[in-house]
């Protein structure tokens, strides 16, 4: 089932692509082709502001008569259906959730292809999981195999979409959900090269070892990437705010959106668009400084508009470009004689780690994108110092914030749960001082404190009989209340902080 999810996002991936280039052609060149362009004003001139708004319009008909889970960028939906959905999308959304993405961007968004080919993704594996009759739990690992598998064929990044499956949406990590998410990952990765080419997709300039004060440099990127990344996603959810409050139906405000994106691309019509083609430019360092400067400030301007309004599209591209340009305008100021497009990379990966709070994924995403090994220990450095500033200042990241709004709130600690930790042998209540409790289920004193709350909440009782593996023999009961004992030893680990060594206690 892996293999099949993997093979279809990768064509599901290269119909999204189309989909954005016969759209960019209609829009702005009143042409039925799927060549790759990017918006321009050539055959419209000043009219062509109108094709946001245009492209609003029919979104914003979509949403309303179709289905609203198209709205926004994708991986929250994918991350409200696993967590409190039960892995279940609805078929019309993915028809509907590339499309209205395609018109989004085709019309001029500022947005990415990979949040629409997450969620679709995630779509074709649950529904596949919906028609096979599997459970919730297998639902999830497949709806996460497509998620994980859109992305590896937008990108060709096997390996940090495997990660960014496990740092964002599978919310575990265990053998039966992670070997599916790898092998349809990288089963779209291979179908990738024959459809739309190999990796890696963007180049970066030459260059060597890092220097220690460029280590450190680097570690600089990430804090400042780290307070741009607070700031972006605070002033996106207030201006979000902003449109909740005006008195006409959340159907026309991506039109109202558009007119932002519109007047903004007529002053930089690069700004439009999914942008990979900047992300290039700057990762080889062909735009100028002035250029690049004004290219940052339009694209942060209409992106938070337009994905405050509504529309439809993915955050990662048009984050990538704000990492970019960050990193290349600090590039003067940075020891080390490095060309700006190294420092474009690492600003880049910073963002990712900080902005959506996955930074072994930004590591591994920037380096399946260039193939460049000697870039992984400053994007190391960098991706956990801008993670550990949004942590130390955001409660909740970009993507969760937006789900935490809808009333599900969602913390992406992982730990080992202190009922595997501990058997039932530890903590059970002996025979000479049991409670009279009978007729209740049996456990093994060798099981786990974890398998003895799953078999109370299975048979729907708050005891156990402890019985011996050897003979069988009844050794005495287990309570809720004994499991307990395992949180209460966990949370003093965590509290209890000791003094060891002689010296130090005098």
């Amino acid at each position: 089932m892996a293999v099949v999810i993997g093979l279809a996002a990768a064509f599901v991936a290269k119909a999204l692509l189309l989909l954005i280039a016969l759209f960019t052609n209609i829009f702005y060149y009143a042409d039925f082709s799927f060549t790759s362009r990017a918006p321009s004003m050539e055959h419209w001139g000043a009219w062509f502001m109108l094709a946001p708004v245009i492209g609003g319009l029919i979104i914003g008909l979509m949403a309303r008569f179709g289905s609203e889970k198209i709205r926004g960028h994708g991986i929250p939906e994918a991350l409200e259906a696993i967590l409190f959905g039960k892995s279940i999308m609805q078929p019309k959304v993915a028809v509907l959730k590339p499309l209205s993405s395609a018109i989004s961007i085709g019309s001029g968004g500022p947005f990415g292809a990979e949040g629409p080919i997450i969620m679709t993704g995630g779509a074709v594996g649950s529904l596949l999981a919906q028609f096979l009759h599997l459970t919730s739990a297998e639902r999830k690992t497949l709806l996460v195999a497509g998620a994980a598998a859109g992305m590896s064929a937008v990108f060709a990044t096997p390996i940090a979409a495997v990660l960014l499956a496990v740092e964002l949406l599978l919310f575990e990590w265990k053998p039966r959900s992670l070997i599916p998410v790898a092998v349809a990952s990288a089963y779209a990765a291979l179908m990738r090269i024959h459809l739309l080419g190999a990796g890696p997709i963007f180049t970066v300039a030459p260059h060597g070892i890092f220097s220690d004060w460029a280590l450190v440099a680097a570690a600089v990127v990430g804090i400042l990437t780290g307070i741009f990344s607070t700031m972006l996603s605070n002033a996106l959810y207030k201006l979000e705010d902003l449109f909740q409050k005006l008195p006409i139906h959340w159907m026309w405000w991506p039109a109202l959106g558009g007119i932002v994106v519109g007047i903004g691309g007529y002053f930089q019509p690069r700004a439009l668009g999914v942008g990979y083609d900047v992300i290039g430019d700057l990762l080889t360092g062909q735009i100028p400084a002035t250029p690049m400067l004004v290219l940052f400030l339009v694209k942060m301007l209409i992106w938070i508009f337009a994905l405050a309004s509504g529309t439809s599209g993915g955050v990662l591209a048009p984050l990538l470009i704000f990492g970019c340009s960050i990193g290349a305008l600090a590039s003067p100021l940075l020891p080390g004689d490095l060309p700006s497009g190294i420092w474009a990379l690492i600003g880049m990966g910073a963002v990712m780690g900080g902005m959506m709070r996955s930074p072994f994924t930004a590591i591994l995403f920037c380096f399946e994108l260039t193939k460049d090994p000697n870039i992984l220990l400053p994007l190391l450095i960098a991706s956990m110092a801008s993670y550990a500033f949004t942590v130390w200042a955001m409660k909740r990241s970009i993507l969760t914030e937006k789900v935490a709004r809808r009333g599900y709130d969602i913390f992406r600690e992982y730990a080992v749960d202190p009922l595997e930790r501990f058997l039932v042998k530890d903590v059970f209540t002996t025979k000479s001082s049991q409670p009279s409790v009978t007729k209740i289920p049996k456990i093994f004193a060798e099981e786990t404190c974890r398998a003895a709350a799953d078999r109370m909440a299975e048979n729907d009782t708050t005891h156990l009989l402890v019985v011996s593996v050897e003979n069988g023999s009844e050794l005495g009961i287990v309570s809720l209340n004994d499991l307990l004992k395992a949180r209460r030893f966990h949370s003093q680990e965590e509290s209890t902080r000791e003094t060891l060594f002689p010296l130090m206690k005098r």
